[in-house]
């Protein structure tokens, strides 16, 4: 049976064909421009060239400033000391004679604990006392006529003192009951309620030594040879309080965590600052030159390291390493780099060290352009 073609299949057959020779010829025009030729470049090549443009980004010109140094430290503020009023004897607590928030003074009675048979035992210990002393008493004189040996008097010379001894320490055990203030501080838990039974050792009251206040914080390592026993520091309170201090302890060596040194900072007596509030010291240094930096200019290297990216005078890229010297709401001071250099303000973050770069001065930061007499340099620089 024969099969006869219809005139829509003639017709795509034929269209298959003409696009198959059309795409093997491998010449492609659009809008009448053709991918083959002699002004054609190879796709490669023209890839390359894109590639080689130079970034552009904008730079403002650094000029130091005579400015007051500052090492901020982060801490809180702590007491002196914390003293445990503790009993030197056991028993049921009779009487105590301060309460919480009482400022007591070195010596003061706290505590009284009861007497049980303490004073029954000082009479005891007295009586065999007088009775050891006569028994020596008439040995001795016994011994002078010759009617007493050495040896009953020895033994009554030791008799005599063992109950000196007895008499001592019942006196002590019964001076033992009244505990007294071993400091001068602010009574604060943990105390004793009457009728608690003490053990030897056991917590009377416990005492804040408040003079003097420290405010106690860490130095980074960066920080910690700029600064020395004896300087001044202004401590700012969570409250917003502030209050004046000396250093008066540096730290020998590192925390072994944090890799940070413990610094105790002495408030002047009559302070008023309290124990455990969060603040924050700022410790003065002699006067420097800086420079003052939006917060958005400074960056990290590869190796974490803070600092700056500038534009040399060949035109590529160099990171500077910068140290921090104190913060403001809307920028840094920084140390590190040299007058004149031109910090990179945009597009710092996708270049590199080496890079050449098209830059041009960013009269957004009026101000610091003025600073430094570049208000009137726009233009492109490489």
């Amino acid at each position: 049976m024969a099969f006869k073609l219809k005139g829509s299949h003639i017709l795509a057959v034929a269209l298959a064909g003409g696009l198959g020779l059309w795409m093997m010829a491998g010449d492609v025009k659009i809008g009448g421009q053709s991918d083959s030729g002699e002004n054609a470049a190879p796709i490669a090549e023209r890839e390359a060239e894109r590639s080689a443009e130079i970034f552009k980004v904008r730079h403002v010109p650094l000029k130091a400033e005579e400015r007051q140094q500052i090492v901020l430290v982060r801490g809180r503020t702590r007491a002196d000391a914390v003293v445990t009023v503790r009993a030197e004897t056991a028993g049921v607590l009779e009487k105590r004679l301060v309460s919480k928030g009482q400022q007591v003074e070195k010596g003061d009675l706290v505590c009284v604990i009861e007497r049980g048979a303490r004073e029954a035992n000082l009479a005891q210990a007295k009586a065999q006392l007088a009775q050891a002393e006569t028994e020596y008493n008439a040995n001795s004189t016994l011994k002078k006529k010759g009617f007493a040996s050495n040896n009953r008097l020895t033994a009554l010379k030791a008799s005599l003192d063992a109950a000196k001894a007895a008499v001592a320490s019942a006196e002590l055990e019964l001076q033992r009951t009244e505990v007294k203030a071993n400091a001068a501080g602010i009574v604060q838990d943990p105390i004793a309620e009457e009728g608690d039974m003490l053990s030897t050792g056991g917590t009377c009251v416990t005492l804040i030594d408040n003079d003097p206040m420290l405010f106690t914080g860490q130095v980074s390592e960066r920080d910690i040879g700029r600064i020395e026993t004896g300087m001044k520091a202004e401590v700012k309170l969570i409250t917003g309080d502030t209050a004046t201090g000396v250093i008066r302890y540096i730290a020998p060596s590192a925390d072994a965590q944090t890799r940070t040194f413990a610094v105790e900072i002495e408030f002047a007596p009559g302070s008023g600052v309290r124990d455990g509030m969060t603040a924050e010291a700022r410790i003065s240094l002699d006067a420097g030159k800086a420079f003052r930096v939006a917060p958005s200019w400074v960056t990290l290297d590869d190796g974490g390291a803070i600092g700056i990216r500038t534009v040399q005078q060949d035109g590529t890229v160099a990171f500077v390493p910068v140290t921090i010297v104190s913060q403001e709401k809307d920028g840094f001071w920084i140390t590190g780099p040299t007058e004149g250099d031109r910090v990179i303000t945009l597009g710092q973050e996708y270049v590199v060290p080496g890079e050449p770069v098209e830059t041009a001065i960013d009269e957004r930061y009026a101000d610091q352009l003025a600073a430094a007499g570049a208000l009137q340099k726009s233009g492109t620089a490489q």
